[in-house]
């Protein structure tokens, strides 16, 4: 497992699911992990990273509230002098039909799960840039790049992230600064396990590997991207989907 020993970490959506493997799997490797999410969903990541012998905090985050963000990670440097990675997990869906999308569900979707991955990315360059070093991974979907009838909101954000990620690794490559995306496949978690009956069986029925990704998975392949093996990694994306989508 790779080291992260010195190294402070922020996920956000890190409550449950993706998000919650991914702040274990980083504490794990020795990072001091700052685990975000809305109110105080985080604290049951934080209580098992802690049962494990893990450095971790818990902090209240609505990622859609750009001064919220600014706030939290200018926190996080006061106490601990420094943010080395940063992954930005949060997400939600509002699915339906685009004859039908209410563009209200279509602005809370891009809101959370794109325009926030930039609030927060804008939020720590400086001290990246500063530091000369840092790994920021977005958590972005096998369907950024595929698409899936009646997620054109979710979609859209998706591969948003994945364009935001190109951009921002030329941007900061000279700094020392590393910037790739994941795109999960079909994840077992309470959002896919959400997702209709006949429909979850076609998604599953794509796999070539027969069998539905884990958390853990997607932990994996982040951990990955966030440590110094990476170190020559920038602008990929990383697909962790069992072969749905090649």
């Amino acid at each position: 497992m790779s080291s992260f020993e010195g190294r402070v970490a922020l996920v956000t959506g890190a409550s449950r699911g993706i998000g919650r493997a991914i702040a274990m799997r980083l504490a794990r490797g020795g990072a001091t992990v700052v685990a975000a999410a809305r109110g105080a969903n985080a604290e049951e990541t934080v209580a098992a990273i802690r049962a494990e012998g893990g450095r971790a905090e818990a902090i209240a985050l609505d990622v859609t509230d750009t001064e919220a963000i600014t706030a939290a990670v200018g926190g996080i440097l006061e106490r601990h002098g420094r943010i080395d990675i940063l992954v930005n997990n949060a997400g939600i869906t509002r699915d339906q039909l685009v004859l039908r999308m209410k563009r209200d569900d279509w602005d809370a979707v891009l809101a959370t799960n794109l325009t926030a991955a930039f609030t927060a990315i804008q939020a720590v360059l400086r001290p990246m840039v500063k530091q000369r070093s840092g790994r920021i991974v977005n958590v972005s979907s096998v369907v950024g790049q595929a698409g899936n009838a009646g997620q054109a909101n979710y979609a859209a954000s998706k591969a948003g992230l994945i364009g935001l990620t190109k951009s921002v690794a030329l941007e900061v490559a000279s700094r020392g600064i590393t910037v790739n995306a994941v795109t999960p496949g079909l994840i077992d978690t309470d959002m896919t396990r959400a997702i209709p009956g006949a429909a979850h069986d076609e998604w599953a029925a794509k796999i070539p590997m027969q069998r539905l990704g884990t958390p853990d998975d997607v932990a994996a392949a982040v951990a990955f991207l966030a440590s110094e093996e990476a170190s020559y990694i920038t602008g990929h994306v990383l697909a962790v989907n069992g072969g749905m989508y090649m």
